[in-house]
């Protein structure tokens, strides 16, 4: 009898333990050799700043000077960097702000404007007071291209307040409305209280004025008006281009003037190189003593910026940006898909940004991330893929790691 008890508790014991192996088996199996594999692990090959190597071009340190980048990124300063009166170089700023107000096409002659007495009046005083002026009569129709052609062309102050008073009603309206403007658009070191710049306190800084400039050469309507040597206005009168300066030196005048307080003021765009290497930056000179400080600055710069413009290659195409490690002894890398590199002045590092996709196996060419750099021109980004293929370590590896394997199949059964 006990013999037989004892049979019978050794039978269930092995029912037991046969149930119990081949539930682990049915787990085991299927969670090693056909679970998910742990992920590889990712490290980043260089994740440090590109350095600038030449630094920037030379500017002038008589009065106020600056120069910037298209996005208005200031390369170099010198001089005095508070507030400076602006003479004519205020007139800009008034086209701004009535192509903001009223807007119109590029070569296009917009909206009829009548000129008032006040306008006429304008003229009168202006020319008794030897003070730059286009002509005009009470009772003619311009276009607003044809007042900002003779304002900024020309240096016209008669059609600089005429511009003023047609946008916003009054100079008195449009210096609220210019202020206005301003404040928004970043420029909170420059004021206005007039149209001309004739005025002292009409001022700015060198850096404000520079990035002001890059943005009037960005404005299509200005860009257009500025590229002519001269053109002809209403009553066929001929307006000639008093901005223009050293053009065969690559510069292009935006405002060049002279008044007792702001002294000799060039606002200008340089151009360094040529055809597919040409690289504009943007000036704003202020209170220079005379032409011969203002030359001989514009020389320095133009030939430091020549020698200060650099090729620099962000990421050449193959270039390593991240090693991937797998548990089972593979490696590859993420490498960048093709070359980038840059014409440009590199005054301060150059952020690199490194995103990586997880990676367990793929095939050779898989993407898995990307490289972003952030220049003075703009965020550049590259895509990164596998050099080489991640296989999966096979079943021998699966059955003999369980650790790694079960922890991989128990958090992607947990993830769900």
């Amino acid at each position: 009898m006990a013999r037989s008890t004892a049979s019978r508790i050794n039978r269930a014991l092995g029912i037991t333990l046969g149930a119990v192996l081949i539930l682990a088996i049915g787990v085991y199996g299927p969670a090693t050799l056909v679970g998910p594999l742990p992920s590889t692990k990712a490290v980043i090959d260089d994740a440090s700043d590109i350095l600038p190597t030449l630094g920037a071009p030379t500017v002038s340190q008589n009065g106020a000077s600056a120069i910037s980048t298209a996005d208005g990124s200031i390369l170099a300063s010198g001089g005095d960097a508070a507030p400076v009166p602006l003479g004519g170089v205020t007139k800009v700023i008034t086209a701004l702000v009535v192509l903001d107000a009223k807007p119109i096409e590029a070569g296009k002659p917009g909206p009829s404007i009548v000129v008032t007495d006040e306008d006429y009046a304008g003229y009168v005083k202006y020319i008794s007071e030897s003070a730059r002026s286009i002509s005009l009569i009470a009772g003619e129709t311009w276009s607003e291209q044809q007042y900002l052609q003779s304002m900024l062309l020309g240096s016209s102050n008669t059609h600089a307040d005429a511009l003023a008073r047609w946008a916003f009603g009054s100079v008195d309206s449009y210096v609220v409305a210019a202020n206005a403007w301003l404040a928004k658009n970043g420029y909170a070191g420059t004021t206005v209280v007039d149209a001309t710049g004739l005025a002292e306190g009409s001022q700015g800084t060198a850096s404000e004025l520079a990035a002001l400039s890059a943005r009037a050469f960005a404005d299509p309507v200005l860009a257009d008006i500025m590229s002519h040597d001269s053109v002809v206005v209403a009553g066929n009168r001929k307006v000639d281009n008093v901005a223009a300066y050293r053009g065969d030196d690559g510069i292009t005048g935006l405002s060049r003037s002279f008044t007792d307080s702001a002294g000799l003021c060039f606002l200008f765009r340089l151009t360094v190189g040529t055809g597919k290497d040409a690289v504009p930056l943007y000036g704003a000179f202020l209170r220079e003593p005379d032409y011969e400080s203002l030359d001989g600055d514009l020389s320095t710069l133009i030939s430091t910026a020549a020698a200060t413009l650099t090729q620099t290659v962000l990421v050449s195409e193959g270039e390593r940006v991240v090693t991937y490690t797998t548990p089972w002894g593979d490696e590859a890398h993420g490498v960048a898909v093709a070359t980038r590199s840059q014409l440009i002045w590199l005054t301060t590092p150059v952020k690199k940004t490194i995103t990586v996709d997880p990676v367990t196996t793929g095939a050779k060419g898989t993407r898995v991330g990307q490289v972003t750099f952030t220049t003075p021109t703009g965020d550049v980004t590259v895509l990164l893929e596998l050099d080489r293929r991640i296989a999966d370590p096979g079943p021998i590896w699966r059955m003999t790691h369980p650790a790694p394997v079960i922890d991989a199949f128990i958090e992607s059964r947990t993830d769900k």
